[in-house]
């Protein structure tokens, strides 16, 4: 497999997660509602900047250990299918749960605040660089070339910062926030049931040995 496509199987990956709400979801979604789209703007780079800090930490990490230790390398697949499951069945069982936003905007726009507010939400998540940890360890070869190593860490900033930024740019208006709250359930199922189908092939490649 090349670099290439090794690369855009990580990407992909990584964004069915981003996209996949949770709690920095409702974060970002709130500060656009209730501050700016600047504010929305800014948070959604807070989150890139904090999802590539942890894909590092992530990479740095592997790249030291996977060549030492086959079972760690077999054990992060299992760790990181489970979890992505378990995110899975959590998106499924609140598809029906209705996201309290609020509805105007109350708030001076405070894109710095906003910034470190991001940030400091994704990197207090320790989860986040498990989901990390188990899609490279799933989809990296155990030599990583340079290039790769190098580009991931873009990737996943262009990954992160660009979901939030649409998410911003979507909630600071009105019309297509109301669509998204009107056809939250199959949203979210259809993300749940994406999500699982990856943590499943993660658990059983990790099953496997493969």
């Amino acid at each position: 497999m090349s670099s290439a496509s090794i690369f855009l199987s990580i990407i992909a990956a990584l964004s069915i997660g981003a996209m996949s709400p949770g709690p920095s979801f409702v974060m970002v979604s709130r500060i656009a509602v209730s501050r700016s789209r600047v504010d929305g703007l800014a948070a959604a780079l807070g989150m890139g900047i904090g999802g590539a800090l942890f894909s590092i930490l992530a990479l740095a990490g592997l790249t030291a250990l996977l060549s030492q230790f086959e079972w760690l390398y077999i054990g992060l697949k299992i760790a990181g299918g489970t979890y992505l499951a378990w995110i899975a069945l959590n998106i499924w069982r609140g598809a029906s749960k209705p996201l309290d936003i609020g509805e105007t905007a109350t708030l001076k726009p405070a894109p710095g605040r906003s910034l470190m507010t991001a940030l400091l939400t994704q990197i207090s998540n320790p989860k986040t660089v498990v989901v990390y940890a188990g899609i490279f360890a799933a989809l990296l070869p155990k030599t990583v070339p340079l290039g790769l190593m190098l580009a991931l860490p873009v990737g996943v900033f262009a990954v992160e910062a660009g979901w939030y930024s649409i998410v911003a740019l979507a909630f600071s208006a009105h019309h297509p926030r109301q669509v998204y709250l009107a056809t939250k359930a199959w949203i979210d199922r259809t993300a749940g049931a994406v999500m699982a189908g990856l943590g499943l092939e993660l658990v059983v490649s990790g099953v496997s040995g493969r």
